[in-house]
């Protein structure tokens, strides 16, 4: 009870989670946008203003010589005019005691008008450009800003002899700046849903996280189960197996032959169970990383040999041949685990003579890689495999089946256990095999040289 409610409280706290990243991070990337827009906005402003300040600077520039000529001042106004489409309402005014009189203007029926307004007196006295930012709507009812800027005209002494008045239109960048921010705010909206969507994926990747834990939790288990019942079933077996060979010795006394074959088959059937409890232990112990392999330097051939002697019984039986062909009288040494070692050529040779009908097994040798790896295969005349069976022939509880292995008995573990073991001591294992015509497994070790050799490549063809 007290760890459902520790998963159901984990579970409570990852939605909340959720929610609050499906909340929080859409309105960070929209306060974003709206800031990064804002100061683009502003940015763009100050860019007009600095372009209208400029404006009046050139002029000045252009008309200090000729603040006493309207004619000229006229054309000087019409020629900014013409290079400055978004200026409008260019006017030049000169003083006449308390007002200001316009002497030059884009619109000639303005000449002569006098004006008098704040910012004209506050740029007159203070001798700068005075520039404020003004709504204007037009006559289909649009606003369009304004800059309008006031700025006193000067001449090469330095003394105010005039006011430049003009009126920058910010429609164009207005425009512009509405297109960036109405592309800025579809973009925005895609991306929000973009991360709606990941974060609703995030969230049933949560469930998927938490189902793959409870998975896990169920393997491991299940391995505990596995590990725990074998070892309970071993030791029964043992005792078993025990009292079934006293019996067939005749400890307890002379059994009839009916009793004895019965009693054999017995023994077979225990053996069979023993093999699976030691089968479903080794599995447990590789995949929990508790079975330990001790290297040792060594030469093979004995190994190989008392294999063969032990397994003899079994070829004679079916009528095959069983041979073992070195390359060389005395085999390379290398580093295996002497028992670990045996225990895959019984499960590759029992393998093989199990699903041979006739011919026979070969096991041989030979050097490879210039004699740095020592190479042993076993070669069948049996009833081979297919490529797609060959591509799962390592996997645990796979077991190939057709009309002439129905009646094999095997668990699926040998190969899968064999596979772990040569590759715990370093080693690699392959096969090859042919659908009707047999099976070859090749197993390769790394040779291990003394101080004084070393392994040499062939010398050149002379």
């Amino acid at each position: 009870m007290p760890q459902t409610e520790k998963r159901s409280g984990k579970e409570k706290y990852q939605i909340i989670y959720s929610i609050i990243l499906i909340i929080v991070i859409p309105v960070a990337v929209i306060i974003n946008t709206l800031i990064f827009t804002g100061a683009l906005k502003k940015h763009i402003d100050q860019v007009l203003y600095d372009k209208a300040i400029a404006i009046g600077r050139i002029i000045n520039l252009n008309v200090w010589d000729v603040l006493d000529n309207p004619n000229s001042l006229q054309s000087a106004l019409e020629l900014v005019a013409q290079n400055n489409l978004d200026i409008s309402d260019l006017n030049i005014s000169q003083r006449l005691d308390d007002n200001f009189v316009i002497v030059a203007s884009l619109d000639s029926s303005q000449i002569g008008e006098k004006l008098t307004s704040t910012e004209k007196v506050i740029a007159w006295y203070q001798g700068q450009p005075v520039a404020f930012l003004t709504t204007v709507k037009n006559k289909d009812n649009t606003a369009v800003r304004f800059w309008v800027v006031t700025s006193p005209l000067k001449d090469r002494d330095g003394q105010k002899q005039a006011l430049l008045s003009m009126r920058m239109s910010l429609a164009n960048m207005d425009q512009l700046t509405s297109q960036v921010l109405w592309r800025s705010y579809i973009i925005l909206a895609l991306t929000i849903l973009v991360i709606v969507l990941l974060l609703a994926n995030h969230t049933r990747f949560f469930e998927y996280a938490t189902l793959y834990k409870r998975l896990k939790e169920v393997d491991q288990m299940k391995d505990e189960f596995i590990s725990m019942a074998s070892h309970e079933l071993r030791t029964p077996v043992t005792g078993i197996k025990g009292y079934l060979s006293m019996i067939l010795e005749g400890t307890f006394g002379e059994v009839s032959d009916e009793i004895k074959e019965n009693l054999e088959i017995a023994q077979k059937e225990t053996e069979r169970l023993g093999n699976l409890v030691e089968d479903l232990l080794n599995v447990s112990r590789i995949e929990q990383g508790r079975l330990k392999v001790d290297l040792q330097t060594l030469v093979i051939t004995d190994l190989i040999v008392d294999t063969i002697k032990g397994l003899k019984i079994q070829a004679d039986a079916k009528k095959l041949t069983l041979d073992f062909k070195p390359h060389t009288p005395e085999l390379p040494l290398i580093d295996i685990d002497p028992d670990r070692f045996t225990q895959v050529l019984i499960n590759l040779l029992g393998n093989a003579i199990k699903y041979t009908m006739k011919g026979g097994v070969e096991v041989s040798t030979e050097a490879k890689n210039y004699g740095e790896l020592l190479e042993i295969r076993i070669k069948d005349t049996g009833l081979g495999m297919s490529a797609q069976e060959r591509e799962k022939l390592f996997e645990k509880f796979y077991r190939i089946k057709t009309e002439e292995t129905k009646d094999i008995i095997g668990t699926g573990l040998g190969l899968w256990i064999t596979k772990q073991l040569v590759e715990l001591m370093k080693g690699k294992i392959a096969v090859d095999s042919i659908k009707g015509v047999g099976t070859q497994v090749t197993l390769n070790f790394p040779v291990v040289f003394k101080k004084e050799e070393k392994a040499k490549p062939p010398a050149p063809a002379k």
